[in-house]
């Protein structure tokens, strides 16, 4: 309990950020949050990070919330705000729960004529809060002590119960000050779980049930939004119990254990695993669990679905062929019930085994021939565990590690099982270097493995420099194809040409003799495995950066296919008026 001297806003907060789940605080110091941080420093539960700017500071409390199911962030006003907001909106896409706290203007500025730094130099303070309502599911301005209780415990509670950031602003001059609300230490959180409206629940599972049973070679496919619904457990069960195909969307890789017996690979259209997509789309009923179907996920709209063959289960809705939908129905209760009900099918899995040629291995490499990417994943697969975890950056590592069958015991649970993260809704080129930095804070017991192009490294690099502070291990290919590859494959131009950094050097140069880092260049395979022995033998204790010189046109397959298909959608011509 505490007393009338330390129950401060500051100390809610903080109080407050430990009892759900946060550790770790990603934080830029700024003039307007410099006493809330002293807060955050001041409570044992609590570790301040300091990262190098506030995108990365944004990136990580997105990581940090795929490791741990909620993350924060700590920045100034305005000119920490609007640099963090991009990092926000990503975690906003892939329905994440991060807090983002910042240092408002003091309380007696509010409601004057003032003009305050930080500013676009008028003398309205809510710029900041307007670029982030679009992006956060609530927003809370706390600049008087009166209702300061209220208003952080309504933003944590909702960024919980929606699993989307909201935004928190804190006069600088009140975090430290007494309030008699604060006296006592918060009492813990209880958040009702949803509950499917029950009359609901049955409709959804007759008309659901009436429609599979009468398929002849139903398939099911898991979508990203299993991560958000908790339903990870839910599908498996079903997928035992139902004997159906089960595929994958390439956002939800990892969220279903891929040694499912009947498991195909991931369904991405036309750039789906080999024999996958033509058992989904030659399916007569296809159940989806909290699918996004965009551009990218159908490949440039050319996948061969038909609305009239699927049953679409969102976190809270089931829509059954073109209508009906039954709303208020949670999508782990639905699985779990439509586990119990549903007839037995393996057909369209039988046909898959009729029809499967097992894929072929890469050529093998002549002594010293230079790198192919091929071979840099087929040693990576290697390196996979229980205990590893992968992110991949945007461009071709999406396509590459795509095809990296996760081991044993991968699913929606932190320890115990190999993860796999990244970012396809929102694909913001440098995410993976902040996520990185978050995810290894808050998986300690991983070791992650990260693969990152050129191109995005460039975009936020710096922050190498935390992960070397906070004394992590992962490892990072840096994958140096000369440029941003995923845009050659759409739209080539100059402009997808960067200039040559020499990336090892740059990360020595930060490491500065300060903290553990080996790093190596490798061009032929068998530098490679030597430096993937030495990071997994000598250096296991280092974080290590590999740095892969590999061909400007040696990309995926899939990648040739995708953005063939992606450019022909950004091209087509305005419809006639």
């Amino acid at each position: 309990m505490g007393d009338a001297n330390n129950g401060t806003l500051g100390r809610h907060l903080a109080r407050r950020l430990v009892q759900v789940g946060v550790r770790d605080v990603f934080a830029v110091p700024g003039d307007f949050n410099l006493t809330l941080l002293d807060h955050l420093i001041a409570e044992p539960g609590l570790r301040l990070v300091g990262c190098c700017n506030e995108l990365n500071a944004g990136y990580a409390a997105d990581g940090y919330a795929r490791a741990r199911g909620v993350g924060a962030c700590a920045v100034t006003f305005t000119v920490g705000g609007l640099s963090v907001l991009n990092a926000i909106a990503g975690a906003y896409s892939e329905n994440l729960p991060v807090i983002c706290m910042v240092g408002g203007p003091n309380s007696n500025d509010y409601g004057t004529n003032r003009i305050l730094h930080h500013t676009i130099g008028l003398p309205d303070f809510s710029q900041e809060l307007r670029c982030f309502q679009p992006v956060t599911c609530h927003q809370a301005v706390v600049n008087n002590l009166d209702d300061a209780h209220e208003q952080v415990d309504r933003a944590i509670s909702t960024a919980l119960r929606e699993s989307k950031p909201v935004y928190l602003s804190v006069s600088c001059n009140l975090p430290g000050l007494p309030h008699p609300t604060f006296t006592r230490d918060p009492v813990p959180y209880f958040l009702a779980p949803r509950l499917s409206n029950q009359l609901g629940l049955e409709a959804a599972l007759e008309a659901t049930v009436a429609f599979l049973d009468k398929a002849v070679k139903p398939v099911m496919v898991a979508g990203p939004k299993l991560r958000v619904a908790k339903a990870g457990d839910a599908f498996v069960k079903l997928s035992e119990a139902s004997g159906y195909a089960v595929a994958a969307m390439p956002s939800a890789k990892g969220m279903v254990p891929e040694t499912l017996p009947r498991f195909l690979g991931t369904y991405w259209g036309a750039v789906s695993t080999a024999f996958c997509a033509e058992i989904v789309e030659s399916a007569d009923a296809y159940l989806f669990a909290g699918p996004i179907f965009n551009d990218y996920s159908s490949v440039g709209y050319s996948s061969l679905l038909s609305k009239d063959k699927a049953v679409v289960v969102q976190p809270d809705r089931v829509t059954v062929g073109n209508g009906p939908t039954f709303g208020c129905v949670m999508m782990a209760e639905f699985l779990s019930e439509l586990a119990a009900r549903v007839r037995r099918n393996t057909t369209a899995y039988d046909n898959y085994r009729r029809i499967f040629v097992p894929e072929g291995q890469p050529p093998q490499c002549e002594p010293g021939e230079p790198l192919r990417v091929n071979v840099l994943f087929k040693h990576i697969r290697r390196m996979l565990t229980a205990d590893s975890a992968v992110m991949a950056e945007t461009g071709d590592s999406w396509f590459n590690c795509q095809k990296l069958r996760l081991p044993d015991g991968c699913g929606l649970v932190l320890y115990g099982c190999c993860r796999y993260e990244f970012q396809m809704q929102y694909g913001s080129i440098g995410w993976s270097v902040g996520a990185l930095l978050g995810y290894a804070q808050g998986a300690t017991g991983k070791r992650v493995i990260a693969c990152i192009g050129d191109g995005s490294f460039q975009v936020t690099a710096q922050d190498v420099s935390t992960m070397l502070r906070c004394e992590h291990k992962s490892i990072i290919f840096l994958i140096n194809n000369g440029g941003y590859t995923i845009e050659v494959e759409i739209h080539d131009g100059p402009y997808n040409v960067i200039k040559n950094w020499n990336y090892t050097g740059l990360v020595d140069a930060i490491h500065n003799g300060e903290g553990k880092c080996w790093t190596a260049k490798v061009t032929c395979e068998e530098e490679l495995t030597a430096a993937i022995d030495t990071a997994t033998g000598e250096k296991k204790d280092c974080l290590c950066f590999i740095e892969v010189v590999a061909h400007k046109d040696d990309t995926s397959k899939e990648l040739l296919e995708w953005g063939s298909r992606v450019c022909s959608a950004n091209s087509r011509p305005p419809n006639p008026q």
